[in-house]
Formats: C-alpha cells, sequence, structure tokens
C-alpha cells in the first residue's frame, strides 16, 4: 500500500508539540480550539470548515468523556477512527472500547498532519517499529468538487482480475450518475498523469495513465465511496471499483518494449561474443613471381615452415597452378616435400624419449613393488604364532591394519605394472607378430605367471586366516576374564570377526576356483600345442614321401630313356603328350599349391564346423604375407573332391564356410 498526500488537508498552524492545552468540541461542524485562542491565532474564517487539531500523548489526559461535552455523530465509525487516528490518540468508542484493538501511534499522521516525533522537545520515547505486515488505514480524501470516504477497514481488500502485461490502463466502475470527466480528473489526476479518460452512460469509465506504477496508486482508491459536494442524492454518490483492464495500446506498447529488450540483449550478447571470439587468421596474400619466392624462401626454413606451407595450400585451392607457374608451384612442392624426413626424425626422437621415460618408470615401480613384497612378507612373518603371541592387543591390531594397507597400495601397483606390460603386448605391430607355436608359449607362459600370482594371494590369505583364527582364540581367553560390562563389546567383535573369516573362506573357495580352472585352461592349451605339432610331423612325414616317389619317378624316366630306341623315342614323344596334357589338366601345378593344400586341409581338419575364406587367408598371411584370397579361392575351388563349400544362415546373416572332405573324396576316386 502507498500514502498519498492530497491538497484536501493542510497542516497545522501551530505545533502539536508545544501545545499542552485541551481541545473543546462544539457540536457537528467539527473541533474548534478553546476560547483563550483568537480567531485570528487559528488563522481561520468563521465561514470556512475548521482544521482538525491533533493532541499529543500528554495532553490526551486531560480529556474526559464527563467533562468535554462530544457533539460528534457516530454514525461511520471509521470516520471517527480516521479522526482519531490523525489527532495522534487510540481510537476509542463513545463507551470507552477501543475500536482497533492492535492500533500504533507510530502509524498516524497520514493527511497531510505531521506525526509525533519522538525528538520534539518534551518527548523521549522511541516509538516502536513499524509490523511489515500492518495494513495502512486509508482515509477521508477530500477534492475540490467531491469527497471520497475510505471503506471499511475490516471487510475484506476488493477483488482483482489478473494484470494484463504493460497494464497502463483501469477500469473504473460504481461512478455517479451526474459524475463528469473533470470530475474523473480531478480524482484520479493525484495517482499520476492521465493521457485519455473513456467514459461510457453507465456510470463506468477507462483511465489510461503515462505508466504503469500509476495503476498502482489508482488501485488505492478502489473500495472508497464518493459523493459529490455536499450533496446525499443517491445521483451524486457510489462506490468505486477499480480494477486492470486490458487494452490493446499496453498491449503494443509492452511487446515493443520487450522487442527493444530482447534486441538490446542481442547485442550484447553478440558484442559479447566476438571479444571472446578468437582472431581470424591473416589474409593470404595472392600468387605473384615475387610472392612465389618469398614462400620458397619460407619453405626452406623450418621456423616458417608452417605459415609458409598454408600460403602454398591456399594457392594451390584457389587454381593459381597453370602451365606458366606449374614449375614454380613443384619446387615448393619438392621443398615441401623434403621436410618430411625431418619431421620423421623428430617423431622417432620423441617415440625413443617416451620408450625410455616408460623403461625408467616401469624399473622403478618394479624396485617399488619389490620393496612392498619385503614389507608385506615382515608383515606375514609378525602375524605367524611364534611372533604373534608376544605382542599386545593394540600392536597385533595396528599390524593387522599396516598389512592390509601395504597389501592393497602393492595390489594396485601390480596392477599398473601389469597394465602398462598389457600395453606394450598390444602396441605390437603385425610384422613382430610371432609364430602361432611361440603365441602358445607365450599364452602358456601368462597362464603359469597367473597361476603364481593366485598361488601367493592363496598363501597371504591362509596366512591372515591364521592372525584371525589367533585373534579369535585370544579373544576366547580374554572373554572369561573379563567383566560383564565388556561381554557386549566382545561379542560384537567376535561376531565382526566370524564374518570377516566367512568372507575370507568364501574368497578362499573362489580363489581356490580360479586356480583349477586356470589349470585346465593350461591343460587345454598343452593339449593343442600337442595336436599341432603332431599334425606338423604328419605333414613333413607326407612331404619328405612325396619327394622320395618324384625322385624315383625321375630315376624310371631316366632309365627308360636311356634304354629305349629312336622309334620307341617316337612312340614316347607321341605318350609324352597325353602326359603332359594329364598335368596339365591336374589342379595342383606347382609346389608352392601341394604346400598351400596341406596348410589349409591341416587348419580345416582342426575346424571341424569349417572356417570362412578371410579366416583361411588371415592364417596363411600370416606365414607368407604375398598370398590374396582370390588365389586361395581358386585353388580350393580347382579341388572339389577335397574341399566342399557350404552356406549357413538365413538373409543378411548367409555366411560361406570351407570344410575338409579329402577323407570322403579318397573313397569316392
Amino acid at each position: 500500500m502507498f500514502l498519498v498526500q492530497y491538497a484536501g488537508l493542510n497542516h497545522l498552524s501551530f505545533d502539536p508539540a508545544s501545545n499542552n492545552k485541551s481541545l473543546q468540541f462544539s457540536g457537528a461542524a467539527g473541533p474548534r480550539v478553546s476560547e483563550s485562542q483568537s480567531p485570528a491565532e487559528n488563522g481561520s474564517d468563521p465561514g470556512k470548515k475548521r482544521k482538525r487539531g491533533t493532541v499529543p500523548p500528554d495532553g490526551g489526559r486531560n480529556l474526559s468523556l464527563d467533562s468535554i461535552p462530544m457533539g460528534l455523530p457516530m454514525s461511520d465509525p471509521a470516520a471517527w477512527t480516521t479522526a482519531m487516528n490523525n489527532l495522534g490518540m487510540a481510537p476509542m468508542g463513545m463507551t470507552g472500547q477501543p475500536l482497533l484493538p492492535d492500533f500504533d501511534p507510530a502509524l498516524g499522521m497520514m493527511t497531510g498532519i505531521p506525526p509525533i516525533n519522538p525528538m520534539m522537545p518534551g518527548l523521549g520515547i522511541v516509538p516502536p517499529p513499524i509490523p511489515p505486515d500492518m495494513p495502512a488505514v486509508k482515509e477521508i480524501i477530500h477534492c475540490k468538487s467531491c469527497t471520497l470516504f475510505p471503506p471499511n477497514p475490516h471487510l475484506p481488500p476488493p477483488a482483482t482480475r489478473e494484470r494484463p502485461p504493460g497494464c497502463k490502463t483501469v477500469f473504473v466502475g460504481g461512478l455517479p450518475e451526474n459524475g463528469t470527466e473533470q470530475i474523473i480528473m480531478e480524482v484520479f489526476e493525484q495517482c499520476g498523469e492521465v493521457i485519455a479518460i473513456r467514459k461510457s452512460k453507465k456510470n463506468f469509465c477507462h483511465i489510461r495513465f503515462a505508466e504503469e506504477f500509476m495503476v498502482d496508486k489508482a488501485l488505492y482508491l478502489s473500495g472508497y465511496r464518493i459523493r459529490l459536494g455536499s450533496s446525499t442524492d443517491k445521483k451524486d454518490t457510489g462506490r468505486l471499483h477499480v480494477d486492470f483492464a486490458q487494452a490493446r495500446d499496453d498491449l503494443y506498447e509492452w511487446e515493443c518494449k520487450q522487442r527493444m529488450l530482447a534486441r538490446e540483449e542481442r547485442h550484447r550478447r553478440r558484442l559479447e561474443e566476438e571479444r571472446f571470439r578468437p582472431p581470424s587468421p591473416p589474409p593470404v596474400v595472392h600468387y605473384s613471381d615475387h610472392e612465389c619466392s618469398v614462400v620458397a624462401e619460407k619453405l626452406k626454413d623450418d621456423t616458417k615452415f608452417l605459415e609458409a606451407i598454408q600460403t602454398l595450400l591456399t594457392w594451390i585451392e584457389r587454381g593459381e597452378v597453370n602451365r606458366r607457374t606449374a614449375n614454380n608451384f613443384y619446387s615448393m612442392i619438392q621443398s615441401a616435400n623434403s621436410h618430411i624426413r625431418r619431421l620423421v626424425n623428430e617423431k622417432a626422437a620423441h617415440e625413443k624419449e617416451m620408450e625410455e621415460a616408460k623403461e625408467k618408470f616401469k624399473l622403478a615401480l618394479s624396485g617399488i613393488l619389490v620393496q612392498f613384497e619385503q614389507i608385506v612378507a615382515v608383515y606375514h612373518s609378525a602375524s605367524k604364532q611364534k611372533a604373534w603371541d608376544h605382542f599386545t592387543k593394540a600392536q597385533r591390531k595396528n599390524i593387522s591394519v599396516w598389512c592390509k594397507q601395504a597389501e592393497e597400495i602393492r595390489n594396485i601397483h601390480n596392477d599398473e605394472l601389469m597394465g602398462i606390460r598389457r600395453e606394450e603386448e598390444m602396441e605390437m605391430s603385425d610384422e613382430e607378430i610371432e609364430d602361432p607355436s611361440e603365441m602358445k608359449e607365450t599364452d602358456e607362459s601368462a597362464l603359469v605367471s597367473q597361476v603364481e600370482a593366485l598361488k601367493e594371494e592363496n598363501d597371504s590369505l591362509r596366512w591372515q586366516l591364521d592372525a584371525y583364527r589367533n585373534e579369535v582364540e585370544l579373544l576366547k581367553q580374554e572373554q572369561g576374564k573379563a567383566s560383564r560390562d565388556e561381554d557386549t563389546t566382545k561379542e560384537q567383535q567376535m561376531k565382526l570377526l566370524q564374518q570377516a573369516l566367512q568372507g575370507m573362506q568364501k574368497h578362499l573357495l573362489k580363489v581356490q576356483d580360479e586356480y583349477k580352472k586356470r589349470e585346465a585352461e593350461l591343460e587345454k592349451v598343452r593339449e593343442d600345442k600337442l595336436k599341432i605339432e603332431t599334425l606338423l610331423e604328419n605333414l613333413k612325414e607326407q612331404q619328405s614321401i612325396a619327394d622320395e616317389e618324384d625322385k624315383e619317378r625321375d630315376a624310371v624316366d631316366c632309365q627308360g630313356n636311356e634304354s629305349s630306341t629312336p622309334r620307341v623315342c617316337a612312340c614316347s614323344q607321341e605318350k609324352e603328350c597325353p602326359v603332359e596334357k594329364t598335368l596339365s589338366n591336374s589342379p595342383v601345378k606347382s609346389e608352392r599349391e601341394v604346400l598351400l593344400v596341406g596348410i589349409i586341409s591341416t587348419f580345416l581338419h582342426v575346424h571341424p564346423f569349417g572356417a570362412s575364406i578371410e579366416y583361411i587367408c588371415s592364417y596363411l598371411q600370416r606365414l607368407d604375407s604375398k598370398i590374396c584370397t582370390a588365389e586361395v579361392e581358386v585353388l580350393m575351388t580347382r579341388l572339389q573332391n577335397t574341399f566342399r563349400q557350404e552356406l549357413s544362415g538365413v538373409g543378411a546373416s548367409l555366411e560361406k564356410r570351407w570344410k575338409f572332405c579329402g577323407f570322403d573324396g579318397l573313397k569316392m576316386t
């Protein structure tokens, strides 16, 4: 709520703080000053309406309802309350009951009468603070042509609609029938500058103000009763109802203001983005013979190479290359190519530094792990029963906690070292990949190392289990000696230790299961290795047998040629033609293809469910990188009695697989 000072109420001509005389009331015309004061001192005319006086708190004691005749009618308690409030007194009825139970003198003086100042002479009190939730008491408002009477303060505030955005227009209803635009202007121009008034014939109007805050002041007048002059006619009275009104002009101005604010916000953001935007690169000069020579010199300099190569790239993309400038561009490209060796050498140097740093880190980490192992071994030896029984309970607890912490840190560092080794193994290039037998050996060694690690972990868990058992036995012995107060704590400790023992036993069982699985995997790897070795021996035997047969055939052919006659030679020449034809018609044409057939047969024999051509070629390319997929597929299609192609799957999952059918083909041929 807000307070408005109107011209209808003027200040008193005397100081209430220095006036200790009692006030006298006579008739309904209002209060008057005592007879000792002259009209000149009052500064009032007999024909004019007398001003209201204010009585300080000390002067209020001299007033009594019995001695002073009261002529003010009590038909309107609100007006009486306002008058008493203006006098700085607690509002009291004719019988002495308070009209406002929560009255505060500091809330008075709303009509322009100066309030009682605690700093006035004769007053040494400080008024209490005004509660923020206490509503202000509305008062009578006097205008030139009308008077506004406030509503009953006990009634609820008048209802209003939701405020439209940018509202500057109010609806005013309940106007008197004889009310004119001049009277409406006189009442509402005190709230602010009025731009337009649209009055209707049905006792209401719309008022548009210059600013939005003026609407709040106009809403303060809602609920007031208006009376034109001193007339009591029904056409000269009414009850004002002020509410928000929705006008197109207000909405348009509000939208324009919002658009302006949005433009300012966009402009501000654009300036902010431009401020944080990185500077654009310098423009590239246009091609000329002079600039070409400058760029060529920069290309030879290592420090200016990056700038020059950007310029060269821009010129080529612009299309500056033609027959006249082709030689210049070729020389610049050649200069750029000469930097490749330098960049490769720099990369190699950095890689070497990185490898050296990795080696240093690995060595330092391995040394740290060795020291951790020694510390953990000290803890484990101290946990054995020979030394464990001599320690106190607190010392045992500290030793066990230290042992756990050291083992956790050791395991973390061990995992880190194993991760580094795995990364090194994964970074091996295709040229450094070893043979399948060597790969099996590495896998076997890795499994063996894992088994050893599991053994060590199993031993450490057993030691911890022994330590826990010893501690449990000691706790059992101490439990009988301790008092009843310590029984509960020891039982809790026992439960915790039993839970820890159960957890350790479960973990131990898991480790044993993993150990068994690793042993089974190791046995499988050994069996696969034996199978591969037997297959390789069979292949070598077959190869040796085939070589011996070829030698015997060559020897037989040589003997037949020496003992034959020229006629037989002629006949043999005639017979050699179909032999050569049969050799030319045979599916295997060279010793290399024979070797390929043997290796593929061995590979497919290990894979009884077949394998795709890509899988077979990937295996062969490890032995010889020059082998291509088309060559292997053509060779296998020629040997229909040895290899068979089958289709598996449906639709998108259709897959071609090759299988070895040499045993069945041998029976058929």
